[in-house]
């Protein structure tokens, strides 16, 4: 329910064509006097807490007066229509008070039974809830909303908002008696709205009063950090479970499947034992993980599903968690409008389809981004695309039928990063020219769709492909590098557990000097330190997890871009090690020790060189020193 909440003030009110539905910016100031207005029309008595809290709402105005989302006006569970046999929202009903507005009204609004005066019954005349029936606190409610929509979990003004919403319901109590005293109301309850005023208008005062924290209260590390939501702990459970029942005993026939069609045109086909997998997968439910709004998880719940799957290479491509697919697909829900959801992220959230995207260039020094020369220029009701990308993974796969291009569209703008945009184009859209795979370490990395070089040459798109708008393009990657860019630091760290488990049973098997390989100091030494190293970066993985989950891919920069450098790293080393224990054979096909390396020291420049990452982390640091020291002075 909150997740839907969450995907209303979500939408793009410009691709709606909504922009005319309501006033928009000062929607509080509005909503203040007509509510004022309307109690004053029909109050039958004195009650000063109404005037009061009139005059303080008045007063305390939020200083961002002016966003302007869709809103529903009466948001709660009365007008939810729920599916019948799944946990899912199918409708929203009583449109009625909808308008362009602030969207912190709609979420208090929903969150007034947390402070529901006990004099009063509930107007569903349904008895008070209990504590501990499973109603997630407000704390959690709020941490839900804003996880969906990508915000600070600290809401400024929430006191304000609440306050408002009690306001806005003591109003229209008195309207319903004033009424019932006409003889206007047919309801025969009517006469007891005359008592509830009062008590409402004095909780919205008492609130109004109140400072708020809103982000969830730190959990008690004594016991455990970073705990996952009871969702989170059985999907882990069931995903666990597929991948020893169903995905490593498969994992011998697509590797065979892959060395049988080294040299042939199937190479880039998937083996039919992945469809299958997928389709169990989807029938279980464990699909579109990674995306919260789809599969209510926090961002910790996926970090330990995450690691799971990284045990074996194909795993996240059986419950369609597989790069670039879930960033492109991120992409499109935060920022894409009606239509590019509904032609190319619906059919990509359904497997039905797959998508690469297209940003490094071969003829620029593209770890920093705004070097990118790629042309994105409007003619008429279309954009004219040229210039060559390349590492555009996945553009081998058969299915891949999308591609996320970026270019520069206004070289005019002074600010450099309001330079490029991102847009839409079909692979098959004449201009688009696939010219080569490019090796990593010699691996073409045929089951992902390999790593291509493409041209765009005059490639005409419509217009409205174009994403969010021009000039958007380096908020567009911020926003898709937020979860999407720790999701390889999480499928590494499962990737470490396996090195090591391979190298663990290597040093038990073989004998060397006479006696065992881990009676070696040396490999007992490289065993104990890849443990601690899969647990130093696990830590720093869910902190950055829960950092997202808590303040918002904004507010999580500086763990985000320590992780990106500390779990390649890492991970790179125990690897070596285990290739190392395992002599010839671990730089052979007999284990996958050598393939697990070349991907994973590619993620020391993906997403960005580790050397850019440790410049803005230690720009990062030198601001907050400097700000504690300013707090001290």
């Amino acid at each position: 329910m909150i997740e839907t909440l969450a995907q209303l003030h979500s939408l793009n009110i410009q691709s709606l064509q909504l922009e005319g539905y309501g006033r928009g910016a000062g929607y509080c100031k509005r909503q203040v006097s007509t509510w004022t207005k309307q109690y004053q029309a029909a109050a039958h008595q004195d009650i000063p807490a109404m005037n009061q809290l009139s005059d303080w709402l008045m007063k305390n105005l939020p200083d961002n007066d002016n966003e302007e989302n869709l809103i529903h006006g009466d948001f709660k569970l009365d007008n939810i229509v729920f599916h019948p046999k799944e946990s899912r929202v199918v409708a929203v009903l009583d449109w009625e008070l909808s308008t362009i507005g602030h969207p912190l009204s709609d979420l208090a609004h929903l969150s007034v039974f947390y402070f529901w005066p006990r004099t009063i019954p509930l107007l569903s005349q349904s008895p008070h809830l209990q504590e501990n029936i499973g109603v997630p606190s407000m704390e959690e409610l709020i941490s839900i909303y804003c996880r969906c929509r990508g915000i600070n979990s600290n809401l400024p003004n929430w006191n304000f908002f609440l306050a408002l919403s009690y306001f806005k319901i003591a109003g229209i109590a008195q309207g319903v008696y004033s009424r019932y005293l006409l003889g206007n109301n047919a309801s025969e309850s009517s006469f007891q709205f005359a008592n509830i005023v009062q008590p409402l208008a004095e909780t919205g005062l008492q609130l109004s009063k109140r400072t708020f924290s809103t982000a969830l209260p730190q959990a008690d590390t004594t016991r455990q950090l970073f705990v996952q939501t009871r969702t989170g702990q059985e999907v882990l459970t069931r995903v666990k479970q597929f991948m020893k029942q169903h995905i490593l005993p498969a994992e011998k026939e697509v590797i065979e499947f892959y060395v049988q069609n080294e040299n042939s045109v199937d190479k880039w086909k998937k083996p039919l034992v992945i469809d299958k997998l997928k389709e169990m997968a989807k029938a279980e439910g464990l699909w579109n993980l990674f995306l919260p709004a789809v599969s209510g998880l926090s961002q910790v719940d996926y970090a330990l599903i995450a690691e799971e799957t990284g045990k074996c290479f194909f795993a996240p491509d059986v419950f369609n968690c597989q790069a670039p697919d879930t960033g492109n697909m991120e992409v499109l829900h935060l920022y894409g409008s009606e239509k590019q959801k509904q032609q190319w992220l619906e059919p990509l959230l359904q497997g039905s389809i797959a998508s690469c995207f297209c940003m490094t260039e071969p003829d620029v020094a593209s770890s920093d981004a705004t070097n990118i020369e790629c042309s994105i220029l409007q003619d008429g009701d279309s954009y004219v695309i040229n210039g060559k990308k390349w590492w555009c993974t996945g553009a081998g796969n058969p299915k891949c039928k999308i591609a996320i291009v970026m270019g520069k569209t206004n070289n005019n703008c002074v600010t450099r990063h309001k330079q490029h945009s991102m847009i839409l184009v079909p692979i098959n859209t004449p201009g688009v020219e696939v010219i080569r795979p490019l090796s990593v370490f010699g691996y073409l990395d045929h089951f992902h769709g390999g790593h291509f070089e493409i041209h765009f040459n005059q490639v005409r798109v419509p217009a409205t492909n174009l994403i969010l708008g021009e000039g958007r393009g380096f908020e567009i990657a911020q926003g898709r590098l937020g979860p999407g860019r720790i999701h390889h630091c999480m499928r590494t760290i499962g990737l470490a557990e396996r090195a090591l488990q391979i190298m663990c049973e290597r040093a038990k098997q073989r004998v060397a000097f006479k006696k065992k390989l881990y009676s070696h100091e040396v490999v007992a030494h490289w065993i104990a330190e890849s443990r601690i190293a899969i647990e130093e970066i696990r830590l720093l993985t869910l902190k950055a997890a829960h950092s997202i989950d808590t303040l918002g891919s904004s507010g999580a920069k500086k763990e985000i871009a320590m992780i990106k450098v500390a779990a390649p790293r890492a991970v790179c080393k125990i690897i070596d090690q285990a290739i190392q224990v395992c002599g010839g054979a671990g730089v052979s096909h007999e284990y996958p020790l050598a393939n697990m390396y070349a991907l994973t020291r590619t993620l020391r420049l993906a997403d960005g060189p580790d050397e850019v990452h440790l410049s803005a982390v230690a720009k990062m640091e030198l601001w907050d020193q400097a700000r504690r020291l300013r707090a001290k002075v």
